[in-house]
């Protein structure tokens, strides 16, 4: 019998994948190009990313990376604020355009990262 769980389960990391693809890892792709600062910072958190989920997960290679990878991007989306700011989920928006990025902050380049990693898998 064929179980829908772990179906769904990889639908919804596609989706939340997706989504981050447009909010994050577009507009950095496009900044990357222009400024060689950029894709230099997004192919080392990319490799972060990876170097995580290869290592720092037991059993990793039975889960399907795109799961792996939406887990990884709820975490750190779920992880507080800084002590100052309280326990409100922190939320980094995108820059507004290449320029932005070169002034991006780390959540903003390891969101995008995880762009630039997901887009290797399916290569």
């Amino acid at each position: 019998m064929f179980s829908l769980g772990p179906a769904l389960l990889e639908v919804s990391a596609r989706r939340l994948l997706n989504r981050l693809h447009t909010t994050h890892g577009a507009g950095a792709l496009m900044a990357a190009a222009e400024f060689p600062s950029v894709s230099a910072a997004l192919d080392q958190h990319a490799a972060a990313v990876r170097d995580i989920l290869d290592m720092g997960i037991e059993g990793a290679s039975s889960v399907p990376a795109t799961v792996l990878l939406a887990g990884y991007v709820r975490g750190l989306l779920d992880h507080p604020c800084p002590a100052d700011s309280g326990t409100v989920p922190f939320v980094s928006a995108a820059p507004e355009n290449a320029l932005g990025w070169l002034n991006a902050d780390w959540l903003q380049l390891r969101l995008a990262g995880v762009c630039r990693y997901a887009a290797g898998q399916q290569d």
